[in-house]
């Protein structure tokens, strides 16, 4: 018998006996049903170890684990209140040119708001790309301190003065959902617009 022959054996008879030898069973450990907090979104989703409710419009909902991933909760927040106020203009702006009004200047007449950006002309984008740059710059360093999401401390009226802990905590859960609200309806707005050419009916 050749070595080759007794290794195919051996290998054999190896695989045979496995056969018989009983699984190893992986350790389960039981969690009581009552321990286990759902997702206030999505109620058949556990909740989110950091998604606690402690900020404003935190109803659990992160079905993809973004959250996990995110080591400061305080920058996505950052980053949902900036493009939740702009989706807000943006969509305000969307509504109000796409009905006709506009502001005098033969430039300024386009309904199309996709048209309208090669129609005012390279001065007026600049502007407008300039005057971006400028807040961006101005707010850069506020994304990764210890403020409040959102407070750009700049000197507008403070129309949350005089609250009281309940009302501030109130307006600032509406205005959460007013952003996340105008993001949807802008991603609404532009896809209705590329494929009918108009908003509404």
């Amino acid at each position: 018998m050749t070595s080759l022959h007794s290794f195919l054996l051996v290998s054999t008879l190896l695989v045979v006996v496995s056969a018989f030898i009983p699984a190893r069973q992986p350790v389960r450990i039981a969690i009581p049903l009552y321990e286990t907090e759902y997702s206030k979104s999505i109620p058949f989703l556990t909740r989110p170890e950091k998604l606690d409710g402690t900020m404003p419009g935190d109803m659990g909902f992160d079905p993809m684990g973004l959250s996990e991933i995110q080591t400061d909760l305080k920058y996505a927040r950052w980053a949902e209140l900036k493009h939740g106020r702009i989706s807000m203009l943006a969509i305000l702006g969307m509504v109000v040119q796409s009905s006709g009004i506009h502001i005098p200047g033969a430039a300024y007449q386009v309904n199309d708001p996709f048209l309208a950006i090669s129609k005012v002309g390279w001065e007026v984008n600049v502007q407008i790309f300039l005057g971006i740059g400028a807040v961006e710059l101005a707010t850069f360093n506020k994304h990764y301190g210890e403020g409040e999401p959102g407070d750009l401390n700049w000197l507008t009226p403070n129309l949350l003065e005089g609250l009281s802990e309940k009302e501030l905590a109130n307006r600032k859960e509406q205005e959460i959902v007013h952003c996340r609200l105008a993001m949807t309806a802008i991603l609404g707005a532009v896809v209705q617009w590329l494929l009918y050419g108009k908003l509404g009916f």
